[in-house]
């Protein structure tokens, strides 16, 4: 099997099993659905509270508004679905979903958020979240998707499953090649990255080409902007 070949059954096993459902459980009468929420913005946190609330076989349990707090509520009231932001202080989304499924890999997180990068949402179903949202969702969309995770599916949107599966198969960006973006980010001269990263300038110089070649960039500019757009790094 080629190289080529390796890589695209990589990539369909990563996304099918992203997006793959579970057969439903019929007949079960099951009691209403407990939802923790967890979002930086208190308008954001109310809306779904009143929006959850109006949901006969759903209720919220907690909110938090930072990922520190998310993991803490979570531990005291073992919600059956998490709902949580990807960008929140103290601790981020995908920070978060890693802690709480360090104590329990079965528990249920769906993303909503507004950045739609294909690392973001490589990094987020890494992690183990089950479902991958946009804030500009339909409100019954949404809603659906919470059941869904619940019953044990996984929900990710097409649009978004075509982001992930470009991320899976495309040349990824090594941890040094990711601080030398970073720090390029930040305005640093090749001399200044080297500095802060305690290697030569030549060394830099052939990140920076690496860099190049794999986001199919052909300048410092570009190359910031598109890892920002894709989520790799955070200004």
């Amino acid at each position: 099997m080629t190289v080529k070949k390796k890589a695209t059954a990589k990539t369909k096993k990563f996304v099918k099993a992203a997006v793959k459902k579970s057969p439903r459980v019929e007949g079960i009468k099951r009691s209403r659905i407990g939802v923790l929420i967890a979002d930086d913005h208190s308008v954001v946190r109310e809306g779904l509270v009143s929006l959850i609330g109006r949901k006969a076989d759903m209720t919220v349990v907690a909110e938090a508004g930072n990922g520190r707090e998310a993991v803490d509520l979570w531990k005291q009231h073992h919600p059956d679905v998490t709902l949580l932001d990807l960008r929140m202080p103290d601790l981020d989304g995908v920070g978060a979903i890693k802690e709480i499924r360090e104590n329990d890999e079965k528990a249920r997180i769906v993303v909503l958020t507004t950045f739609d990068g294909d690392e973001d949402i490589y990094r987020a179903i890494q992690a183990g979240a089950k479902g991958y949202l946009l804030k500009d969702v339909p409100r019954e969309a949404l809603m659906d998707c919470i059941r869904r995770v619940h019953a044990g599916e996984t929900c990710v949107p097409v649009h978004l499953a075509a982001k992930l599966a470009e991320r899976v198969s495309g040349e990824t960006l090594s941890g040094r090649e990711i601080d030398v973006l970073k720090l390029m980010a930040q305005g640093k001269s090749n001399k200044e990255i080297g500095s802060a990263l305690f290697i030569s300038e030549g060394t830099v110089k052939s990140h920076v080409k690496a860099i190049f070649a794999k986001m199919n960039v052909i300048s410092r500019t570009e190359a910031v902007a598109n890892a920002t757009r894709r989520g790799l790094i955070q200004l």
